[in-house]
């Protein structure tokens, strides 16, 4: 679709929707079609990555010209210059259409704490949206946008993303710039992706990760230092059942367990963890001092306006001056211990499952009880960004009663290629088995083999086994003299009609490549090796001059094979 045919298809949905209040401010028609026309006629945008996509942002990102309201019309103010990460999406070659209605100062789970009006979810009306990023998730679920931005510093993205049938990608803290983001909680905010599929979120963050050195807390996206498993080939860490809550939802309950089998059906090896370290931190977030972080990003608007602040809002805020320094330490120190908890459980698994939420309320249930049913809706996802993570809410299925639940890939920070790809294999979107950006793909023969000796050269680096296979029939196999430990070499030879030899293919960070090479030792190298089916990889190969005084093992067919010979 033309850019301009995608605009006015984005306008024809926007103006077709008038139940709910999704729009604080909207670009104009006109311009936006501008902005679509320039980039038809621009000869190299059609190469962009996100060239001709519709965008919204929260009201609490700034966009030249247009007020920022964070849904609080006291508060607004007109910037002069677009938010880092607006400019970069910009830059991309998406289009910006408007601003989102929010929970006022992004306080609230719930897409009611709004003057703007109260957001439901699009598949009942009796229900909420899910907050604080509201409006953006409507949006995207009605179509009106590709996709939108909002923030997440206790699930704000998340879950207004599993009450919508969305994807809800909260990247590591820092990936996405927040100059020109009315704060939060500073030292925790993230700026997050709602869209219709897990690859095309991925898609935006690639297109709009990039260093600001204006944001004190910005950092550059490094694959490597995250978590990285074959998405359906990974350590699947769930809760015992003591550290699930349901809050009575029994087909919540129903279709989180049926989404944890579907990943054991797909390869994933179950494993239950302790989760109340995470649980404990999440109650650090509202309960502890942290919330005085909030007070601090709008404390003179704050203490002068009280009376034009949301009730609920206001008093979450302002109730932050009761908490001290003292306070402020004693709680680092906890997070400190729960962090080392916390980081045990990681040493079981490679990803962990939760609800995105326990259930969801009505609205007269959210008027019932707003603090504690807001409260409720954060029991999985509070505690992340105090633990540095990354997370993934996708869609997991319907109620009987029509309304969506979610489910929530949680891994540590940079894991943001990996949750994707084991999201795709979840949901069945595109190939589940393509290469992750970032990595590339090297045979290995002998030592580096899963539970060999030198295994840990790979896994230490971010690595992941992708598949076993063999090589074509010309290849021989050799036990190379004196190598401590043990080492094979292959050797490829024209017209040689062998077994095959037996190798595992493995995905390597690219940023990780040299160093991996520069530690094989001669006579060994890094040469291009051809499977059975025909593939070329960069695989383990022997310098001819090393196999003169080497054992033929050919036969074995693999070197494990061969290792387990001398063992009989």
């Amino acid at each position: 679709m033309k850019p301009t045919e995608n605009v006015r298809l984005a306008y024809e949905r926007m103006d077709a929707e008038s139940r709910q209040p999704i729009w604080i401010s909207r670009v104009s028609r006109e311009k936006a079609l501008a902005h679509a026309t320039s980039l038809e006629q621009h000869p190299e945008a059609a190469s962009k990555p996100l060239y001709g996509l519709t965008f919204a942002v929260k009201d609490n990102i700034d966009v030249a010209g247009m007020p920022t309201t964070a849904a609080c019309p006291k508060f607004a103010y007109t910037p002069e210059r677009n938010a880092v990460v607006v400019d970069e999406l910009l830059a991309a070659g998406a289009i910006l259409v408007g601003k989102t209605n929010m929970d006022q100062f992004a306080t609230g789970l719930v897409g009611t704490r709004s003057p703007y009006g109260a957001c439901s979810s699009i598949y009942n009306a009796d229900y909420i949206s899910g907050g604080s990023s509201s409006g953006s998730a409507i949006a995207v679920g009605l179509g009106q946008v590709d996709f939108a931005l909002g923030t997440d510093t206790a699930g704000s993205g998340r879950v207004p993303a599993a009450f919508n049938n969305l994807v809800g990608l909260k990247p590591t803290r820092g990936l996405l710039s927040t100059t020109g983001v009315v704060p939060a909680c500073r030292t925790l905010d993230c700026v997050s992706i709602l869209s219709k599929r897990a690859g095309d979120a991925l898609r935006v963050l690639k297109a709009a990760a990039k260093p600001d050195p204006k944001d004190f807390l910005s950092r550059p996206l490094v694959a490597s230092k995250g978590a990285a498993w074959h998405s359906s080939k990974f350590r699947l860490g769930v809760p015992q059942n003591s550290g699930l809550e349901f809050f009575g939802d029994a087909e919540a309950e129903k279709l989180y367990r049926a989404s944890i089998e579907r990943l054991v059906a797909l390869g994933a090896t179950l494993v239950e963890i302790d989760y109340s370290p995470f649980r404990e931190t999440a109650d650090l977030l509202y309960s502890g001092p942290w919330v005085a972080e909030r007070l601090a990003a709008i404390e003179n608007f704050a203490m002068a306006n009280e009376a034009e602040m949301n009730p609920v809002v206001a008093k979450i805020i302002l109730g932050a001056r009761k908490h001290s320094a003292v306070d402020t330490f004693r709680a680092i120190y906890r997070l400190s211990e729960l962090r080392l908890r916390a980081d045990a459980e990681w040493r079981s698994m490679d990803c962990l499952l939760l609800p995105t939420t326990g259930t969801t309320f009505t609205h007269v249930q959210i008027a019932e009880d707003p603090f504690g049913r807001n409260t409720q809706l954060g029991f999985y996802t509070n505690f992340v960004n105090l633990l540095d993570l990354s997370a993934l809410a996708i869609p997991a299925g319907f109620r009987p009663n029509g309304l969506p639940f979610g489910v929530t890939l949680v891994a540590p920070a940079m894991a943001e290629e990996s949750l994707t790809a084991t999201a795709e294999c979840f949901l069945g979107e595109g190939n589940a088995t393509s290469l992750p950006n970032g990595f590339l793909e090297v045979a290995v023969v002998g030592a580096h083999l899963t539970g060999m000796p030198l295994n840990s050269q790979l896994t230490s680096r971010g690595a992941f086994l992708r598949e076993t296979s063999r090589t074509s029939p010309e290849y021989k196999l050799y036990a190379l003299a004196n190598s401590i430990p043990p080492k094979p070499g292959l050797s490829r030879v024209p017209g040689f009609q062998g077994p095959g030899i037996q190798v595992e293919i493995w995905a390597i960070p690219e940023t990780e490549f040299g160093s991996f090479v520069a530690g094989i030792p001669a006579p060994l190298g890094i040469g291009t090796a051809r499977l059975g089916d025909g593939r070329d990889l960069k695989c383990f190969i022997a310098e001819n001059f090393a196999l003169a005084d080497a054992t033929e093992i050919t036969r074995f067919g693999g070197w494990r094979a061969y290792v387990a010979s001398l063992n009989r």
